[in-house]
């Protein structure tokens, strides 16, 4: 059987969607969240959406290892490497069954191990955590257990199933799993305002996200697990398990290290942040960081849409199209924040005044610094993407650095200075800025032999927006 990945306009149409309903979803909770939450609450809200948004940290980089490695077996190679990957005809692209398989072995082996760890530190570490934060919360703190019940517990089970993004990812069904996405955003758009209305807090946003997930991964696995699919496996003879674990363990790790290193940089001043300011200090910032985050999700829809098929177009050695669809990447991106930026200057403030919510963002000068630093954060990401697809990871080391040099400052700006907030803006952005923001466009560029012309070519808005 032969496998084409094929990833067009529906797929980024479809990807569009789901990241404009997760962001109605946060603009429709929003009224709801802020004038139903004391502003304490919403400052401890943000520290679950943080503690989440780390979660994947477990994952070690194995996730987005395992994809590349499908969509290298789905487009017709025999053998995975450690690094770089086989060229393979574009003809002749049968699929290995039995490589598949066992790469699907050795990844329910080691998820079912990480999500045990994973349940583990959130009972534990985490646990102890949020007493630390209690002693000055004025809230319910019952409901609070409980919530941190339901999202160890939900949490937990969606890293012993995340193989399943990678499954549908690797194998190019964009279209599909974005579909799967909108259903599980509508359902927990639904449950979470019915619960709210209800008068639970933090117990309506971690219930709604558990039905969500199993709703998702219920659908994903429907979708994956074709007859046909199940049959061709069922055939296959396995390959060892213990020979994927020990192909795609060196740059797994690699990117795990990157990923800690981006997620230390973009995420642990909120965590930092709350053991030296109020939740009331800490909500305007994370609100304010939140939207922005939502308007980098939007920025980078279109490049990780064609991932996959980069992958692929590496794979057949096609690098001109690897060129044409990073500059256009980069010009949705660019555009994006330029658009999604400026309504949030113009409006989010008075927004939020309309619906009288207890929280504001930050001012304006703060929140154009803010989407500065992301957006030349995006930019980077979007390259190293890129780099990536090749089964390379050579930024792994500059994401660890950069990491604990924003920790670094994040301590001596809120320890030994009155900066409070800016303290907590600036420390990654300066540490972003000294090496990440420039090194990895750069590599790009030259690898690409990316020039002035190739950009003025690209700048059309009608080629951008084409697949």
């Amino acid at each position: 059987m032969k496998n084409e990945i094929n990833i067009g306009y529906k797929d980024v149409i479809w990807n569009y969607i789901a990241t404009f309903l997760q962001i109605g979803s946060s603009l429709i909770l929003f009224p709801f969240i802020l004038r139903s939450f004391s502003k304490e609450t919403v400052g401890l809200w943000t520290v679950y959406a943080t503690i989440i948004s780390f979660v994947g940290l477990l994952d070690l980089g194995f996730n987005a290892t395992f994809a590349r490695n499908i969509t290298y077996i789905m487009s017709g190679v025999r053998k995975l490497k450690t690094n770089g990957f086989q060229n393979v005809n574009a003809e002749t692209n049968d699929i290995d069954y039995g490589l598949f398989k066992g790469l699907i072995q050795a990844m329910k082996w080691f998820y079912t191990r990480v999500a045990a760890l994973l349940l583990l530190l959130l009972a534990t570490a985490g646990t102890y955590y949020i007493l630390t934060l209690l002693k000055n919360y004025s809230g319910d703190h019952d409901e609070v257990y409980v919530s941190w019940f339901i999202l160890c517990a939900v949490n937990a089970y969606s890293l012993y199933t995340f193989y399943y993004d990678a499954l549908l990812s690797g194998k190019g069904l964009i279209k599909q799993a974005k579909q799967i996405q909108i259903l599980g955003q509508t359902v927990y758009l639904v449950v979470a305002i019915v619960l709210i209305y209800l008068h639970f807090s933090l117990t309506a946003i971690v219930s709604a996200q558990a039905l969500s997930i199993l709703i998702r991964r219920y659908l994903s696995r429907c979708v994956i697990f074709t007859p046909d699919l199940k049959q061709a496996l069922s055939n296959a003879l396995a390959y060892s398990r213990k020979e994927f674990i020990r192909v795609t363990m060196p740059n797994a790790v690699k990117f795990g290290l990157t990923g800690l290193g981006s997620m230390i940089t973009s995420r642990v001043s909120v965590i930092v942040g709350a053991l030296y300011l109020t939740l009331n200090d800490i909500a305007s910032y994370g609100i304010t960081v939140q939207m922005i985050w939502v308007i980098a999700s939007v920025s980078s829809v279109y490049s990780s849409t064609y991932m996959p098929k980069i992958a692929q177009f590496h794979v057949q050695e096609n690098k001109d199209s690897v060129k044409k669809t990073y500059l256009k990447s980069c010009w949705v991106m660019l555009l994006t924040y330029v658009m999604g930026g400026s309504i949030l200057i113009l409006f989010g403030n008075p927004v939020l005044q309309l619906i009288k919510s207890n929280t504001l963002l930050l001012p304006v000068f703060p929140i154009v610094v803010l989407i500065l630093i992301n957006l030349l954060a995006t930019n980077h990401s979007i390259a190293g993407q890129i780099i990536m697809q090749q089964n390379k990871i050579p930024f792994f080391k500059a994401d660890i650095i950069t990491g604990c040099v924003t920790l670094l400052l994040l301590f001596l700006f809120l320890q030994f200075t009155n900066m409070k907030i800016w303290g907590m803006i600036l420390a990654p952005g300066i540490a972003c800025v000294c090496y990440n923001n420039w090194k990895w466009p750069l590599v790009v560029i030259k690898e690409y032999h990316i020039g002035y012309k190739d950009i003025t070519n690209s700048i059309l808005i009608k080629k951008v927006i084409q697949g």
